[in-house]
């Protein structure tokens, strides 16, 4: 079976005026929980690993990537493998120099806590190498600093201002700040329906929406109507998660063994993204459509 690109998952996404459902990997069991879930929606979607989460892995890229690449070959719908806010050069260059042949199929340069002109610089070097490795490369607008960067409540992406960046870096898809924020833990971020639509009206690439663990359902189709083409979401599988940990281990305070408790976690996240899937992605992106 062979693996999808976020390239190609994007351009069906594109076609079919709908979202490419991407969900962040923390470990094995969200990896192989994201992938029952979308193949029980019978949807194609992008495995995240991110700068984070790769921290955790003691800074090893390869491991993650690797483990994420065998379940993706082994999938009933074509999974992608996406690197999620990567800042560090290091960890660019080795996306750079791992390239497609490895299984990645894209990576998020954030530059977006340096100034307008930085992040544009920074950008633009990184997209040219990484789409000469062969990977498709998202980047994010925006010059707040913290763990929300660009999407803080209250701050916006400009139209003008996004056309200008996606020029100056010739990047493949752009993530906006339209009203959701990162690890939100309830689900009432309220989105600027208008505009996400004046983005996409202004920029030539495709829009991504981080944060969408606490956007409402409904929002969230709204979104994908405005034309959002790739939907992030990490927080909503590390509740559903922790969750079925501690409701197992309420139940059971003796247990030794974490596979009794990882158990009912993977099957929480498979839960939850099927849910996701539906939502996102109605019109289905399976392997056939993207051979």
């Amino acid at each position: 079976m062979t693996r999808a690109g976020a390239a190609e998952l994007v351009a069906a996404a594109v076609a079919g005026r709908t979202a490419v459902p991407s969900f962040n990997v923390i470990g094995l069991e969200h990896a192989e929980g994201i992938v029952l879930g979308a193949e029980r929606a019978g949807t194609s979607v992008l495995l995240q690993i991110s700068e984070n989460a790769i921290a955790f892995h003691g800074g090893k890229l390869r491991p993650l990537v690797a483990a994420c690449r065998e379940l993706a070959d082994a999938a009933e719908v074509a999974i992608g493998i996406h690197l999620d806010h990567i800042e560090d050069a290091e960890l660019i260059d080795e996306a750079v120099a791992l390239g497609s042949a490895f299984g990645l199929g894209s990576i998020m340069v954030d530059a977006s806590k340096q100034d307008y002109a930085d992040n544009v610089a920074t950008t633009a070097d990184a997209a040219r190498r990484a789409r000469a490795a062969g990977l498709w490369v998202e980047a994010e607008l925006g010059a707040i600093g913290g763990k929300d960067g660009a999407h803080a409540p209250g701050v916006r992406t400009d139209p003008a201002e996004a056309a200008s960046f996606v020029e100056a870096t010739g990047v493949d898809g752009l993530a906006v700040a339209v009203g959701s924020s990162h690890a939100m833990a309830t689900r009432d971020a309220a989105l600027d329906l208008d505009l996400v639509a004046a983005l996409a009206a202004a920029v030539d690439v495709p829009l991504v929406l981080h944060g969408s663990s606490g956007v409402p359902d409904v929002l969230i189709r709204q979104a994908v109507e405005a034309g959002i083409r790739k939907i992030n979401v990490g927080t909503a599988l590390n509740l559903a998660y922790t969750s079925a940990v501690r409701a197992f281990l309420a139940d059971d305070d003796r247990t030794s063994d974490p596979r009794k408790y990882q158990r009912p976690a993977r099957e929480a996240v498979a839960v939850a993204v099927q849910s996701l899937c539906e939502v996102i992605s109605p019109t289905v992106l399976t392997r056939k459509a993207v051979r």
